[in-house]
């Protein structure tokens, strides 16, 4: 895409060519108002108050395109008409329970209010019945919601369970004169509010789906609400920590929403986690699974000076990912001071996988992230479960596939239905275990430039070729000659007789014959269907940006190196831009900080994994250690950035850097 020049209200910006003019303007401080629109997600125009003018003409900044040289203004008399009204009719009916509702103080639907200046109430139509229900764990209120279809949009668009929908609810119409009087744009939104609610696509009484609870994140209103934080805590008394989620390697930032845990205990407690959810969205495990944190937080001399006598006797340090960078580099230097052995087992194999892939890429890291998957038009899954090895890769594979009409495969053992279940241009293949090797040779095989690559690989190849010759079953068009008899009349007698004529047409014919194909036995290997190539020439007629997602059945596969080396190759010498999922927290961090053993020795300290003696943030060990969300640091994702985070509760307990003091680490 080029680089444009657009003015907005007088100010003139750059942009995309192709870019919303809502996107534009957010990108440079201009303020549009808009209710429905989700960055990162497909407009619905359900709103309809981000009206603007662009070249004379109102359009909605949310799905109108920037152009070179457009002119465009924000606020007209008529717009500011337009959009007061719109909001008229959201306050409609809308029950005025503010003082209660969960959302109140953090409500668009009270901003918009306020800010469009709406004092007064000119539109009033009779209300229905609209029972609250219960989905599981979310809670919807359909008498508060006013159908902006973020969640439905945000459910299919980015997490890709597509379990949410609007439904026709019963309603009086509304008033015949309304349709004269008022702005155009006003009246048709609320024609179609005023006969939808949303529904469950599964038809069941409850929500069929991953659980992350994004559609209760994105709703502006009190409509959708965690049924866990459900009247606990109005927004104005909890206290936001800026954090990065610790579940996984994704690296999402978060914030942990805490406040006393009650009158009688002044402890902080995380009441809710949210996120900015036009930039990152959150799954089941960074939403509702914050409450991990360790809590005994006061020291143990006694267990302390036991630690102290442990990490004299030991040679070996074992620990899990899940740990920040600080805690890693103080594990190094203990290294590098008392020649303790490393020992942690995922991140060795993760660590060993990179530098297979370094010796052919030539560069340390792989070179694509998550937000490339997010940009592309073709993306390949190898070797990761993608609803639990790294949700955020999943909604990448997923919003590829919608936003930009992408297609995918996804090669994994086990079949996972949410993959499926992510459209007709996604083509799941479960292969055998083992097989992620043979992927990978078929990718090489079927899209690396032959020209550039190695002839040593090209010759490897080609030993999967092979020619055959199978029966084929084709129609084909012949001429044939019938003789046709039919009744005439003499003109000269007026008798009548039997003439027979010839008559030429052309059949179907189906005729059976001999041909010679190319086989690849790659395909067999891999258990591709018949239509394999059929369908993947189907996907590719589009495709322009390729994305190769990598997982952690490669890196602790048997022939791991080589899946490593492939990797490198893939990445070279086709268009393909290669992300790996490291396999916890911060095993990229661990494995780029540590210098790993294989082997454990005679005894062995476990930091947050069992050992001789114990240090753990599980409250189970020998000596306590703090949670990751008790603690300042930092945390590596698989975007390869350096992301920190904050300690949402207290710990007064011994932490590993004053083990490193008194064992004479400065």
């Amino acid at each position: 895409m080029s680089t444009i020049t657009i003015t907005i209200d007088g100010q003139k910006i750059q942009t995309q060519e192709g870019e919303f003019i809502l996107n534009a303007a957010r990108a440079n401080g201009i303020f549009i108002p808009a209710i429905c629109y989700l960055t990162r997600c497909s407009p619905t125009l359900a709103c309809r108050i981000c009206l603007v003018e662009a070249d004379g003409k109102q359009v909605y900044a949310c799905n109108a395109k920037a152009k070179e040289g457009m002119e465009i203004v924000t606020s007209t008399e008529n717009i500011e008409q337009e959009r007061r009204s719109i909001m008229e009719v959201y306050d409609v009916n809308h029950p005025l329970q503010c003082g209660v509702c969960d959302q109140s103080g953090e409500c668009e639907l009270q901003n918009y209010t306020l800010e469009l200046g709406v004092d007064a109430q000119s539109y009033a139509i009779k209300d229905v019945e609209r029972a609250a229900i219960d989905w599981g764990h979310i809670h919807y209120d359909p008498g508060l919601c006013i159908v902006c279809e973020r969640c439905v949009t945000v459910c299919k668009d980015m997490i890709g369970d597509t379990s949410l929908k609007t439904v026709p609810r019963g309603s009086d119409p509304l008033d015949a004169t309304y349709k004269e009087s008022m702005p155009k744009d006003a009246y048709a939104m609320w024609n179609k509010l005023n006969k939808s609610v949303i529904g469950l696509t599964s038809g069941e009484a409850m929500l069929d789906c991953t659980s992350c609870g994004e559609c209760a994140a994105v709703c502006p209103v009190g409509a959708l609400v965690d049924t866990e934080f459900m009247y606990r805590s109005n927004a104005w008394e909890l206290t936001q920590i800026p954090a990065t989620c610790g579940h996984c390697s994704a690296g999402c930032q978060i914030s942990y929403d805490v406040k006393h845990e009650s009158i009688e205990n002044s402890s902080n407690k995380i009441y809710r986690v949210m996120n900015e959810w036009n930039y990152v969205s959150l799954c089941g495990a960074g939403r509702y699974g914050f409450d991990y944190e360790n809590r005994n937080v006061s020291k143990d001399d006694a267990a302390f000076t036991k630690a102290l006598s442990a990490f004299g006797k030991a040679d070996t340090i074992r620990f899990t990912s899940t740990i920040t960078n600080e805690e890693a580099l103080i594990l190094q230097r203990l290294k590098e001071a008392r020649g303790y052995r490393l020992v942690n087992p995922e991140a060795k194999s993760f660590q060993d996988f990179l530098a297979a892939y370094s010796a052919i890429s030539g560069t340390a890291l792989y070179g694509s992230d998550l937000k490339e998957t997010h940009d592309a038009n073709f993306v390949i899954s190898v070797g990761t479960a993608l609803k639990s090895d790294n949700p955020n890769a999943r909604y990448a594979f997923n919003n590829s596939m919608k936003m930009n009409k992408g297609a995918g495969l996804y090669f994994h053992p086990v079949a996972d239905p949410v993959i499926e279940g992510l459209g007709k241009n996604v083509m799941s293949i479960n292969h055998a275990p083992l097989q992620e090797e043979t992927v990978l040779y078929l990718i090489l095989d079927l899209f690396a430039d032959k020209k550039a690559l190695p002839q040593e690989v090209v010759s490897y190849l080609e030993r999967f070729h092979s020619k055959k010759m199978v029966m084929v079953t084709e129609t084909v068009k012949e001429e044939i000659i019938e003789r046709v008899t039919k009744i005439v009349v003499d003109e000269e007698t007026a008798e009548e007789k039997e003439v027979t004529e010839e008559v030429k047409k052309m059949v179907a014919k189906k005729v059976e014959k001999e041909v010679e194909v190319e086989s690849n036995a790659l395909l067999e290997m891999v258990g591709a269907p018949e239509n394999f190539q059929e369908a993947l020439a189907k996907f590719l007629k589009k495709a322009s940006d390729f994305s190769l997602i990598i997982g952690p059945d490669c890196y602790t596969h048997p022939n791991a190196r080589n899946i490593a080396r492939l990797c490198a190759l893939i990445e070279k010498y086709s268009a393909f831009k290669l992300v790996m999922i490291p396999t916890l927290t911060n095993t990229l961090g661990v494995s780029l900080i540590c210098d790993l053993d294989d082997d454990i020795g005679s005894y062995t300290i476990g930091y947050n994994v069992r050992g001789d003696f114990t240090l753990s943030a599980l409250g189970d060990g020998d000596l306590d250690m703090p949670a990751i969300n008790q603690q300042e640091g930092t945390l590596t994702s698989i975007n390869k950035r350096v992301n920190p985070t904050n300690a949402a509760l207290d710990y007064d307990g011994y932490e590993l850097n004053d083990l490193a003091n008194a064992l004479g680490l400065e």
